[in-house]
């Protein structure tokens, strides 16, 4: 018996071979993004692009799936990759250990891909990679903020012009206007964020955010359905 039998009794013989001669980029591979690489591929997509330039700390536990006292030090992409092969020897992965930055991001060619996953931090990358997928005429979805977050069931599917609360959701709506973006597709969550409490150090009193092991995970989920939901229809 085939290891996706059981998804073939969901969609279909026809649209499992659709998902696995789909390409699908996934930037940032961390809280969020990890769970969305998982589920791609145990949903049967084969060709998966992996970006992100960090490694494993133990701050990452928590949270972040590939994380364990075996991966800490090791680059994200490529204990991703490892774990993925596991699932399935079959399948193709790209791991490149990059920091997408707006300056870099003429190193990549968008157009080899059919969908594209935003599950990176940064503001000005998250702007590039709309930007990048709508010159290249790619399909995008992007994760907004999960940090300081306690409650899975907040999370929606929205247009970006139909969010509300998030700060993150806000700031890009804004900026995306400014571009002439007209629609995007995001996951975020309409819970208040919580105050994380001070951390005193050396440093002094400063704030990080806080973070949960099922919010950022519910999200990544979330990602994927959408991502496998989307290629098949």
């Amino acid at each position: 018996m085939h290891w996706l039998e059981r998804t073939k009794l969901i969609y279909g013989e026809e649209n499992i071979n659709k998902l696995k001669k789909t390409r699908v980029a996934v930037f940032g591979i961390g809280g969020v993004g990890g769970y969305t690489v998982e589920a791609l591929a145990r949903s049967g997509i084969e060709i998966l692009d992996l970006f992100d330039g960090d490694r494993f700390c133990v701050t990452n536990m928590n949270r972040q799936i590939h994380a364990t006292h075996k991966s800490i030090g090791q680059y994200k992409v490529d204990a991703a990759k490892e774990r993925i092969l596991e699932i399935n020897p079959d399948a193709s992965i790209n791991a490149q250990v990059f920091f997408f930055l707006p300056e870099n991001s003429y190193e990549i060619n968008f157009k080899q891909f059919d969908y594209i996953v935003d599950a990176i931090d940064t503001v000005a990358g998250k702007i590039e990679l709309v930007l990048k997928a709508r010159e290249a005429g790619v399909k995008i979805i992007s994760a907004m903020g999960a940090g300081n977050k306690i409650n899975p069931a907040a999370l929606e599917v929205a247009d970006i012009y139909e969010t509300e609360i998030c700060p993150l959701a806000r700031v890009m709506r804004r900026a995306l206007r400014e571009r002439g973006i007209e629609k995007l597709k995001v996951v975020y969550s309409k819970e208040p964020a919580i105050t994380p409490r001070e951390i005193i150090s050396s440093h002094g009193r400063r704030q990080i955010p806080g973070s949960t092991a099922f919010v950022p995970a519910a999200a990544g989920l979330i990602l994927a359905g959408e991502v496998v939901r989307d290629i098949i229809n």
